[in-house]
């Protein structure tokens, strides 16, 4: 589960001064009427009463879960296809490409989404990004070479990301601020069933009708969940819009992406020339990552910019981690490979948990310590499985320790968009949604990244796109996984003082005025 967003300039139309609780913004809170009208006029404001299953939410509730449901399939089952389809393309050199291509798209198309949205509303971006991620599946199912295939990828990447971020300033405008939780739980619970029965399905339909028809048979489930929430969709707000999108943002996203793509890249060799592509896109990435997150992001200025610092910290370091657990289990202590990857598949059901808890009405006021107990479940779970190195330690203690890590995360991920939001005028939703998003993938590509060159430079091996990890035969392997998780869990702790800076400042919360 992926899961799964600072900048010297402001979000908006203009590069202008940022406002205090660092969401980045032009111009004052108190001072703006279209904010003011926004938030007259916001569904919070005229409830209803009801839950998510209402009568009121029901149809734009169960087309999310459709869209959330079919992107979770595709992403479980693909990934069990891919090798079969570069074996048969004769493009087994270039398959990391067809993993990095997605990334690098998707990475663009959050922050273009994120803009899209707040000038124009989120149906648009929408629609746009379900039907280029419907094509790249058609081109990549249909694709006669490899590198059609990737381009079928990165057509995917660019629809994926649209998607994610446009239905979060759907979450966003269509729920009052009561049943966002509750939303955000069901898009967990929304990846449970697919991750279990995707890569079961994409085997048996790649063995008995060929592995084309894994991309070719999703793109027939797309149009019911579209009709069910077309109504819906066109009924949202009209809440406060950008004048324009900001070409400026849209180029720096352009740069995060160039230099992520880079890095996936140059951590695919493991010779000196690799450093040529790792140093230019770090280059490109460090900059413009500094000026297209909210400002202060870096440095967990309180409020927004740590919230969204924390994601990135979060999402790197659990799924840096897991990257090693089945290798470590397969190499160290002798299990299967499906006795190794069954071991974090209990995960993905306590991550949902962990979703359903934070989205009860009770624990509403107590977000951000949630958030707290969340990350430090993880950073416990990361340092927990690596007793599993010590030969007197039964393997099966990885199973108990990865629930925990799971029940965390789904505490600290679910929790960390619904404070974004909250945190978020309407008008801010879009951009502020895609640095979420953004981050996310950061995080997950400097982190994975990172433990990969740690676990090779101990002598361990590599990692492979994709967060699959590749052992040596050396006697260091021990030192290089106990390496790894001890770095990752260092880092998830690190994330656990992000979260004493996740309440605005009372200055930040006054400027913010009615819209909040």
């Amino acid at each position: 589960m992926t899961a799964s967003e600072p900048r010297d300039a402001s979000p908006g139309s203009s590069p202008a001064s940022p406002l205090p609780d660092g969401s980045g913004s032009p111009g004052t809170a108190a001072s703006r009427p279209a904010a003011r009208e926004a938030a007259a006029h916001d569904v919070s404001y005229d409830d209803g009463g009801g839950g998510v299953l209402s009568r009121r939410f029901r149809a734009l509730t169960l087309g999310i879960i459709s869209v959330v449901s079919l992107i979770a399939f595709e992403a479980s089952a693909i990934g069990t296809a891919m090798p079969v389809a570069a074996q048969a393309l004769h493009g087994v050199e270039s398959y990391g490409f067809a993993f990095s291509a997605f990334f690098t798209a998707s990475l663009f198309a959050m922050t273009l989404s994120g803009e899209w949205s707040d000038r124009s509303g989120p149906l648009a971006p929408l629609f746009t990004g379900i039907g280029a991620f419907t094509a790249g599946l058609v081109i990549a199912g249909t694709a006669p070479t490899m590198p059609a295939f990737i381009a079928g990828r990165a057509v995917q990447g660019a629809g994926g990301g649209l998607v994610i971020v446009a239905l979060y300033v759907v979450v966003g405008r269509g729920y009052p601020e009561r049943l966002r939780p509750s939303v955000m739980a069901a898009f967990s619970a929304a990846w449970v069933l697919p991750l279990i029965v995707g890569p079961l399905v994409a085997g048996t339909v790649t063995e008995q009708l060929g592995w084309r028809w894994v991309f070719l048979a999703i793109p027939v489930f797309v149009l019911p969940p579209l009709a069910v929430m077309l109504p819906a969709l066109r009924k949202l707000p009209a809440d406060a819009r950008t004048p324009a999108m900001d070409r400026r943002r849209i180029l720096l996203a352009l740069g995060v992406a160039a230099g992520a793509g880079l890095l996936q890249y140059a951590g695919r060799e493991v010779e000196p020339l690799a450093l040529l592509p790792a140093a230019a896109g770090i280059a490109l990435l460090v900059p413009c990552a500094v000026r297209l997150l909210p400002a202060g992001t870096f440095r967990a200025g309180r409020g927004l910019p740590a919230v969204v610092l924390l994601r990135g910290i979060t999402a790197g370091s659990f799924f840096g981690a897991q990257a090693f657990v089945p290798l470590m289990l397969v190499t160290e202590r002798g299990l299967s490979a499906t006795l190794a990857g069954l071991s974090l598949t209990s995960a993905g059901l306590a991550w949902s948990g962990g979703s359903y808890v934070q989205s009860r009405p009770r624990l509403e006021p107590y977000r951000e310590r949630l958030m707290t107990l969340g990350t430090s479940l993880m950073a416990l779970a990361v340092g927990g499985v690596s007793l599993a190195l010590f030969d007197g330690v039964p393997a099966w203690i990885v199973a108990p320790w990865w629930v925990v890590g799971g029940f965390g995360m789904g505490l600290t991920i679910a929790s960390a968009t619904v404070l974004l939001l909250k945190l978020s005028r309407p008008e801010e939703a879009g951009t502020n949604s895609a640095a979420l998003q953004v981050s996310d993938s950061l995080g997950n590509i400097v982190l994975v990244g990172g433990s990969g060159v740690l676990f090779a430079a101990l002598g361990g091996g590599s990692v492979a796109e994709g967060g699959q990890a590749v052992a040596s035969s050396g006697e260091g392997r021990p030192v290089a996984f106990a390496a790894v998780f001890a770095a990752m869990t260092l880092t998830a702790l690190a994330g656990v003082l992000v979260t004493t800076r996740l309440r605005p400042g009372a200055r930040a919360a006054a400027a913010k005025g009615p819209a909040a």
